[in-house]
């Protein structure tokens, strides 16, 4: 009997030492867990029970439990190398449903979690899907649109793929102002305005706009003072061109509603006027008579601009909300636009919670997905898959899913990946413990087998 309690330690010892050095073996693996022999006393059972004075029979291993506390997080030079910090593991899926690009308007069927890590070492296979080193897809939550504010669908899998083509034009819809015009100026000497004789209106402003297909138009607008009290003439010019956003069809707030009248006059020949009125104490009153703060041009046909352009017509409005009358010197304190030319892939951003953005070269930027995160009721539970990566069992529970940062799941980190746990010094000792459990029970079957020749020789 003494020969088997002492085998059974070594066994215990020898798995001590499996456990300690594979420990060691990855104390530099990307996203490594430790992980933690455990032991169980023996004792021989029968119907009567133990024996307050039986002996043990040993030892056995119960567990070899991974423990996943976090690791180091270092910073690497690669957007798409991800760490999680705190609760969470990364989804992956060994093949997924990617969408038909001849016609990637069909719906495609969510891909399907195969395996979790915490291993956020990815990169890009050649058709710019975001892979790991073993070629399995990253999942990410698919986007309910362009931008971070429509939301992503919690629970709808698609692979995460970088779109390296250009970044599509927007054509613009929304020209913002914000401006102070300057009370104490005079009326212009020149009585009739003409965009090319600079005595004929006060001040000019422009921006430059674009049209669907991205070509650049420039809006400039004039402004001329009246003589009537606190109130300005303000003309808009597309391309040298004169616009005039025609009549509205309800006159009511709060906007002025331009249709397909919308006029374009010769070249450097002005349209009708926008009417900016001020209030006494300098504030914007009404534009065209009617109480807004902006004008509508819609329906604007560029081939009367440019014969070699066929593009749809444009159609933005005018904002003069918060511009002021002031006797100070005229300023220029918000002009903005909202369109965009074609632009070229620059850079992926990832931010702490897991959104992806691609960034292109006209300033413009994506939102490709939202990498998804899972987490469990028992980790410890999970099976261990080899190159750090985990699957759910019966006793992890079903994973649950959910946003970094949300429901109980910790921050991402771009340009980061999280190291292994392993505490080598922690490991050193452990080995020379386990090595003197190892002895201990060699040394128990030295014994026995010392007592036995004893015996045998007497």
């Amino acid at each position: 009997m003494g020969f088997a309690t002492a085998l059974s330690g070594l066994k215990a010892a020898s798995t001590n030492l499996q456990v300690t050095g594979n420990n060691i073996a990855n104390s530099q693996t990307t996203g490594f867990k430790e992980s933690r022999a455990e032991f169980a006393d023996v004792y021989a059972s029968s119907i009567g029970g133990v024996s307050k004075t039986q002996p043990g029979s040993g030892v056995k291993v119960t567990e070899v439990a991974q423990q996943f506390n976090q690791g180091n997080i270092e910073s690497t030079q690669n957007s798409l190398d991800l760490a999680v910090s705190g609760n969470g593991f990364f989804v992956l899926a060994d093949t997924v449903n990617l969408p038909d690009k001849n016609n990637p308007n069909a719906p495609v069927d969510p891909s399907v979690p195969s395996a979790y890590t915490r291993n956020g070492a990815f990169q890009l296979d050649s058709s710019g899907n975001v892979v790991n080193d073993k070629g399995q897809f990253l999942l990410a939550f698919a986007a309910n649109g362009t931008s971070a504010a429509e939301g992503f669908s919690v629970g709808v899998f698609r692979p995460l793929t970088i779109d390296t083509a250009q970044g599509l034009p927007n054509a613009t819809e929304n020209i913002n102002m914000k401006l102070n015009i300057n009370a104490a100026a005079a009326v212009p000497p020149t009585a009739a305005f003409d965009p090319t004789d600079p005595l004929s209106y006060n001040n000019t402003t422009s921006v430059t706009t674009y049209d669907i297909q991205g070509n650049a138009h420039i809006a400039s607008t004039y402004y001329v003072k009246t003589t009537t009290a606190n109130e300005w003439d303000a003309y808009l010019f597309l391309d040298d061109y004169g616009i005039t956003a025609g009549t509205p069809a309800d006159p009511g707030p709060p906007s002025v509603a331009a249709g397909p009248s919308t006029v374009i006059t010769p070249v450097n020949t002005p349209g009708t006027p926008m009417k900016l009125a001020f209030t006494s104490t300098g504030v914007l009153d009404t534009v065209n008579t009617v109480a807004a703060t902006k004008v509508d041009f819609g329906a604007i046909d560029l081939s009367d601009i440019d014969p070699n352009i066929s593009v749809d017509p444009m159609a933005f409005d005018l904002d003069f909300f918060g511009t002021t009358q002031f006797a100070t010197p005229f300023s220029v304190n918000g002009l903005n636009q909202d369109g965009l030319p074609a632009g070229n892939l620059t850079g992926i951003d990832v931010d702490a919670t897991g959104v992806v953005f691609a960034r292109y070269s006209n300033g413009g930027s994506k939102a490709l997905g939202q990498v998804a995160l899972a987490r469990f009721q028992s980790n410890q539970s999970l099976a261990k898959l080899g190159d750090t990566s985990w699957a759910q069992t019966s006793s992890s529970g079903s994973p649950i899913y959910g946003a970094a940062g949300d429901n109980n799941f910790g921050g991402i980190q771009s340009s980061a990946l999280e190291g292994s746990n392993v505490d080598l010094s922690e490991q050193l000792v452990k080995l020379i413990i386990a090595q003197q459990a190892y002895q201990a029970n060699s040394q128990t079957i030295t014994t026995e087998k010392t007592l036995i020749q004893t015996i045998l020789n007497a």
